[in-house]
């Protein structure tokens, strides 16, 4: 690929980046809401009525095994006040998130629904770690898991466009695939996924899970703050590749980056995978009755 096209679809994805559409506007206020101590359930349950759809995401989320409620529930209301407002934050996030990935990306070689069951899959790891560890916010890991694959939203298209020549720097160079993204199309999945998040205006620490999930050393040290989450989504993306969950063109290509057990505390990953196991089982049954 000559200069010219390189630029060409530089370009072009920086504009793609700026027309993926905002999060809805209800949203966004449901989640100042969410923020503000003097809200109720009843409020938050108010403003979520405007879409039909996303009430129905949410409770399925919020009855899901993963979050263990004591009975089925069927209104927001009543979702809000047995998991708080945190819990419904994230998972508010995860159903917003959700349009935007259930369909089929052939640039990752992944079918439809393949990238919502892995973005689900790093999200429910994510959360899972920070409680086995109990060194993060497990809501917050749960959504910097949902969020951490949203680049290839974008990239797709570009990946695919580019598909032959990305994969003859991976099976013949031995070149990582998110180092033949940048070579060819002068941007990663990664590096993408933290610009839309930027844009919007989510917090920093999702931006950074999603920029250094594959890279967590690239940490910038003005970032460490957020070296945890970058961390856990790492880990639990790895995790879930190697258990074959949402696994696309490039899953096989990204190992556990030096030092990450370390500074989570994790001597033996043999009980973490078998824990993990038994999650992903669980989320795939609940994934078929959809």
């Amino acid at each position: 690929m000559d200069e010219r096209t390189r630029e060409l679809i530089q370009t072009r994805v920086l504009k793609r980046i700026k027309d993926v559409p905002s999060l809805p506007q209800f949203v966004i206020e449901t989640l100042k809401k969410l923020d503000d101590p003097s809200t109720s359930a009843s409020d938050v349950a108010a403003s979520l009525a405007k879409d039909e759809g996303l009430v129905m995401r949410v409770l399925k989320l919020a009855n899901s095994a993963f979050y263990g409620l004591p009975r089925k529930v069927s209104s927001v209301t009543e979702a809000v006040a047995l998991l708080g407002f945190k819990a419904i934050r994230g998972i508010l996030l995860a159903a917003s998130v959700y349009p935007f990935v259930r369909g089929s990306f052939a640039g990752y070689a992944l079918d439809r629904g393949e990238l919502w069951r892995h973005s689900l899959g790093v999200a429910y790891i994510s959360r899972y770690l920070a409680q086995r560890m109990n060194n993060g916010d497990p809501e917050e890991s749960y959504v910097g898991g949902m969020l951490h694959d949203v680049g290839k939203i974008v990239l797709n298209e570009y990946v695919r466009f580019g598909y032959s020549l990305i994969a003859k720097l991976t099976e013949e160079e031995r070149v990582p695939f998110m180092e033949a993204e940048r070579t060819v199309l002068g941007f990663d999945h990664a590096e993408v996924g933290g610009l839309v998040i930027a844009q919007w205006n989510l917090p920093e620490a999702y931006a950074c899970a999603a920029r250094f999930h594959h890279e967590p050393e690239a940490l910038p040290h003005d970032k460490a703050e957020h070296r945890s989450i970058v961390d856990r989504v790492h880990l639990a993306n790895v995790i879930c590749l190697m258990l074959g969950f949402g696994l696309g063109v490039d899953g096989l290509q990204y190992p556990v980056a030096p030092g990450v057990l370390e500074r989570m505390g994790i001597k033996d990953l043999e009980p973490v995978m078998s824990e993990a196991v038994e999650i992903l089982t669980a989320l795939d049954e609940e994934i078929k009755l959809e």
